[in-house]
């Protein structure tokens, strides 16, 4: 079992959050990073097939054409979905090893939440939409609108962005989960933006640099063979991806903990075991 003191037996500071969600990716991404690959690889089925039978795709218009096809809108849908059910499984997978459980089966219990996990996209995606709206028709005062549209979508997706990590690891149902990520977020607010800013400038740091290791070995191992660059891109942005998605789903799982610690007294709990 990974040396992880989880769930942590306290509210954590930002930067103890942010240990904590190292602590749980370093112990757990060899086991997830192949889920993590495989789920990146899905996303893409459909524009591989397209490629590889040379047909256009350079806009949208080609593409809602090319959509038009049975065969083509089938791995359309299958790249849409398999990268959930994977990435779904990466966190289950995370979970299970950080709390002592055997792990085994994550894929297919993360295939059998996908309606929950659809019900909850689309919850999220109406209260985004919901946001945008006066942003949208405020016609002349559009741009008064505007900044307080951004804040209040902002604040959504701070306020659900735990949701999915309650439904797939408390087995709770798509509006229980996005419910019970606002109560437990309450309060919380600014201390999560801190805590997703700073991870948001931690991954453009590593896609920025290894962005520049990947173009140069692009450019080296293509050697003007534009087929050949667009794979090794590829295939190095799945490699980087692949390490970079597991730390996200840490995270989450991080935050989760936390959270329960601040609203639930999970803390109060293991000190009482701990004593016993």
């Amino acid at each position: 079992m990974p040396n992880v003191a989880y769930p942590p037996r306290r509210p954590l500071s930002v930067g103890e959050l942010l240990e904590l969600a190292f602590r749980i990716y370093r112990a757990t991404v060899v086991r997830c990073v192949v889920l993590a690959a495989l789920g990146l690889l899905a996303s893409q089925l459909w524009r591989i097939y397209v490629l590889a039978r040379g047909l256009p795709l350079s806009n949208l218009q080609s593409m809602l054409k090319l959509l038009r096809d049975p065969g083509i809108f089938t791995l359309y849908l299958v790249a849409a979905l398999a990268p959930v059910v994977l990435l779904s499984a990466v966190l289950l997978r995370q979970n299970r090893l950080i709390t002592g459980a055997d792990p085994g089966g994550e894929v297919g219990a993360a295939a059998r939440r996908l309606p929950a996990i659809i019900g909850l996209g689309l919850l999220i995606s109406l209260s985004c939409a919901a946001c945008l709206l006066p942003a949208l028709v405020g016609g002349a005062a559009r741009p008064l609108f505007m900044p307080v549209a951004i804040a209040a979508l902002i604040f959504v997706l701070v306020s659900s962005l735990s949701a999915q990590a309650i439904l797939l690891t408390e087995r709770a149902g798509p509006l229980a989960s996005y419910r019970r990520s606002w109560r437990l977020t309450q309060g919380s607010f600014w201390r999560l933006s801190l805590v997703y800013f700073i991870v948001a400038l931690i991954v453009l740091a590593i896609y920025v640099a290894l962005g520049i290791v990947i173009g140069t070995l692009v450019a080296i191992l293509g050697r003007g063979n534009v087929a050949a660059m667009t794979a090794t891109q590829a295939v190095l942005g799945v490699g980087l991806g692949a390490l970079v998605l597991p730390f996200c789903t840490a995270l989450s799982i991080a935050i989760l903990a936390d959270l329960k610690a601040r609203k639930e007294g999970t803390d109060i709990e293991h000190r009482i075991a701990a004593a016993a």
